[in-house]
């Protein structure tokens, strides 16, 4: 089942409040739904970019691509999705606390 994006942003609400709020410290630009798809040009067809940490000029933030997901999960129930959003958060702010760790 293909979730909207206001159904996907909520869900990603719901799962930024399971992670302690100190990992967010300095993520300046927060985390950011974004509605395209980000197909990995090194990968070959069907592999997705689901999120990015970036730093730039705007400061620190993550990059999630609701369209990525979207094209991937559009046959997989709302847990999926639930799941998928939590790995994928979890594996930018792991970038976040490297990338503070120096």
């Amino acid at each position: 089942m293909i979730l909207s994006i206001d159904e996907v942003n909520a869900i990603l609400d719901e799962v930024c409040g399971e992670f302690p709020e100190e990992l967010f410290q300095q993520l300046n630009g927060g985390i950011l739904l974004l509605e395209e798809a980000l197909p990995d040009p090194e990968a070959g067809e069907d592999v997705y970019v689901m999120g990015e940490y970036c730093v730039d000029e705007m400061g620190r933030y993550i990059d999630i691509y609701y369209g990525s997901f979207a094209a991937l999960l559009s046959d997989e129930p709302r847990e999926v999705w639930e799941d998928e959003l939590r790995v994928t958060l979890r594996h930018e702010l792991t970038h976040h606390v490297e990338g503070l760790a120096g």
